[in-house]
């Protein structure tokens, strides 16, 4: 499992152009601009142009050494591609008239972002009890889940008499993962 990393550290490597750090964060926010932009007459290479603009308006931030992120990566790049994709409804319309006045066709639901970042922190909560989980456990479940193997194929490669007991060593192993969860992640009321 890829070890969890903060979004200070996820911004240096950006600074300094790291791939991997561009990957994750394209694999983590891609989605809600383009869900965004797909909701709001556009098209997926629209969105994926759009994206592209807003990772580059990143990037040139990050680069000017008085810029500091006073939010979240998500929402810097949600805001910036809203903006772009806001104008470029303005060009596709030929409408004169100002970016605002279009704001209306676009449909902001803060708390539509806000239930996102509560399920990516449900995902963090979920790696990190991933990565507590140990061994066989860790092997056991990404081989059936990630890997799509049998419970037979998982028998053999790790040793156990038969399917059945593979079975049983999966629900303890998927318990044990739902306890170290519920220990880590605490759901705010």
């Amino acid at each position: 499992m890829s070890q969890l990393i903060s979004e200070l550290e996820l911004l240096q490597q950006l600074r300094q152009k790291n791939s991997q750090a561009l990957q994750k964060v394209y694999q983590a926010n891609f989605g809600v601009v383009k869900q965004m932009i797909l909701n709001n007459n556009g098209s997926e290479q629209e969105a994926k142009d759009v994206f592209q603009e807003a990772i580059l308006v990143l990037y040139e931030k990050l680069q000017e050494s008085s810029f500091e992120l006073t939010c979240q990566i998500r929402t810097f790049l949600y805001s910036v591609a809203r903006r772009q994709w806001l104008k470029k409804l303005s060009e596709k319309r030929k409408v004169a008239g100002k970016v605002e006045d279009f704001a209306e066709f676009i449909s902001f639901d803060a708390q539509e972002l806000e239930e996102m970042d509560v399920q990516e922190e449900k995902m963090k909560a979920v790696q990190l009890a991933f990565t507590e989980l140990g061994e066989p456990c860790t092997t056991i479940i990404q081989d059936y889940y990630l890997y799509k193997l049998s419970m037979q194929e998982i028998s053999e490669k790790m040793g156990y008499t038969n399917a059945q007991n593979a079975k049983n060593q999966k629900y303890k192993c998927l318990q044990r993962l739902k306890k170290i969860f519920f220990k880590n992640y605490r759901v705010e009321e």
